[in-house]
Formats: structure tokens, C-alpha cells, sequence
């Protein structure tokens, strides 16, 4: 009886063992899709914007001072038909907000300005008209928008369908640039002040 009892709670202790090592576990998974197709962007000009020297003076003391309206040719070619959206990093994100683009900071501290993006007239391969379209989810979800906001999937979509994008081989579009100064009499101006833009733009494929 008692080698009963001792094998019957040596059994337990296993079970309870057995059941402590399962609860102590986790799962990974790692997943994702290679996809045939590659897409490759690109900007006029380099994709520098230069606004060359600017006089503290031209500045608007009591309100923004936009410097300038630019507009360069973007293209994104594809090796077929595919799905994509475009994304953006704002490498000056300290200095920048959820709607413009940092220029970077005087001092450390104050902030010089902002930059905004405008996605206009994009045009699909065969001279097809597209409409822009955004996603704040990483794709999920889409809405007509032309305005690309920092961190925003944008991509293209069909006239009549703005809920899901297009596959597109080759895209060309406008990328308007306004490019703005904050207010001068809460900047320090007395030196030499750098404009330090840069953003990245990749492709993400859906």
C-alpha cells in the first residue's frame, strides 16, 4: 500500500511538474511573403530642395512665412502589376509634428519650421488617372487623401474605389513641397541658421 501511495504522489508530482513547464512557454512565429515583383522610386532632382539664402528680414515676425512652393516629378517603376504603398520617415521628427516635416532646431530648442508633402495628379502606366489614397494602419484600412502626413502608407486607387489600392506597374505624380518658417520673433536669428530637412520614402509592398 505504502509503494502505492508513493508511486501515486510521484505520478502528481509530474503531472504538476509537466503542467509548470507548459504554462512557462511561449510561441513565435515568424512569417511574412516574398513577392515576384520590385518597385523602384525615384525623385527629380536628386530630391533636394534648396532654398538658397534667406534674409531674417523677409521673415514674418508675428506669423509663418512660407519660403517656398516646389514641386518635383516622382516616379515609382515596378518589374509588374503590383500593389504597393509608398511610407515616410521623418528623419527630423523631433522638430516636426503630425502634419509637417521637421526642419531641425535653432539652439536645441526652438524650432525652425516645417515642410509639407502634397501627393498631386498621379498617373498610372497607359496614361490611366488614379486618385491618392492614405492608411494610417500600415494598409488595413484606406481613405481619399492627398495630404502625406509623416509615418502615412499612400498609395493609388481606382477613380471609383477609394477603399483599396490599385496594382500598378509604373506610377508618376507630382510631389508639392511647402516649405514654411516659423514665426521670427520666437527664433533666434542672430547667427547663421541652417534649414536641415530630410525625410525617407520607401516602398511597401501590400
Amino acid at each position: 500500500m505504502k509503494t502505492r501511495l508513493t508511486t501515486l504522489a510521484a505520478s502528481l508530482l509530474l503531472l504538476n511538474s509537466a503542467a509548470t513547464f507548459a504554462a512557462s512557454t511561449v510561441d513565435l512565429t515568424v512569417k511574412g511573403l516574398i513577392v515576384p515583383s520590385a518597385c523602384t522610386p525615384s525623385l527629380s532632382g536628386g530630391g533636394v530642395i534648396d532654398h538658397g539664402k534667406i534674409s531674417a528680414k523677409d521673415l514674418n515676425p508675428d506669423k509663418n512665412t512660407v519660403i517656398g512652393n516646389n514641386t518635383l516629378s516622382m516616379a515609382v517603376n515596378c518589374d509588374a502589376p503590383i500593389q504597393f504603398a509608398l511610407h515616410s520617415i521623418d528623419n527630423r521628427a523631433a522638430s516636426g509634428s503630425s502634419i509637417r516635416y521637421g526642419l531641425g532646431f535653432i539652439n536645441e530648442t526652438q524650432v525652425l519650421g516645417g515642410y509639407i508633402l502634397t501627393f498631386a495628379n498621379p498617373v498610372a502606366e497607359g496614361g490611366v488617372v488614379v486618385q491618392p489614397i492614405a492608411s494610417g494602419d500600415q494598409g488595413n484600412t484606406w481613405y481619399r487623401e492627398k495630404f502625406w502626413d509623416p509615418g502615412l502608407y499612400m498609395s493609388v486607387a481606382a477613380m471609383d474605389d477609394d477603399t483599396q489600392p490599385l496594382a500598378v506597374k509604373d506610377l508618376s505624380l507630382d510631389l508639392e513641397v511647402q516649405t514654411i518658417i516659423n514665426r521670427a520673433d520666437g527664433l533666434d536669428l542672430s547667427n547663421e541658421v541652417t534649414i536641415d530637412g530630410s525625410a525617407t520614402l520607401e516602398v511597401k509592398y501590400l
